[in-house]
């Protein structure tokens, strides 16, 4: 699928389109990832952790603008962003972040879309495997990235000692 070119996701019509990573409709779906994702991995009752704890995750979980390689947007028929997707690279390898479908628009192979553009990107580019990193908390994720081929590797930097709860995958994708 090329940039722009219109995908089936599930009985509905979607478009994939190429962005910059400070493009307004890409930082709303990622504004829109944090609060969730606030949510999902908040532990009420707990005590607080270290700042200094909390400083070391929010950095390794920080996606620098000069180390993305792509970002991607979902856009539904009448052209409301649904999905995102970034890739970019650490340390040589292409990571896949911040994939997010919009709720309300999640069971309809938005995901599934996205995950197979970036993986094209990849292969355009000649990258022989993409890597990704998600947490315990988000199952959904883990069953899509399973689905599509994925399989488990261990933690890898930056996210050993920050998110230890990590579940780390990769994908060959070269040709």
């Amino acid at each position: 699928m090329s940039q722009n070119q219109t995908a089936d996701a599930a009985a509905n019509t979607a478009t994939l389109e190429s962005v910059s990573w400070d493009d307004p409709r890409a930082v709303e779906l990622r504004r829109q990832m944090d609060a969730e994702m606030t949510v999902r991995y908040s532990n009420p009752g707990a005590p607080p952790e270290p700042a200094e704890l909390t400083a070391r995750r929010n950095a390794s979980l920080a996606v620098d603008p000069a180390d993305v390689r792509a970002t991607v947007l979902v856009l539904d028929a009448d052209g409301t962003p649904i999905g995102h997707a970034v890739l970019r690279e650490l340390r040589g390898e292409w990571e896949v972040k911040r994939v997010i479908v919009a709720e309300g628009t999640r069971g309809r192979g938005i995901g599934r879309t996205l995950m197979a553009r970036l993986e094209e990107i990849a292969r355009e580019a000649g990258v022989p495997r993409l890597i990704l990193q998600t947490g315990n908390r988000q199952p959904d994720a883990v069953a899509l990235y399973e689905k599509i081929g994925y399989t488990p590797i261990p933690i890898y930097e930056p996210y050993i000692e920050t998110i230890p709860f990590s579940l780390c995958y990769e994908k060959i994708v070269a040709a």
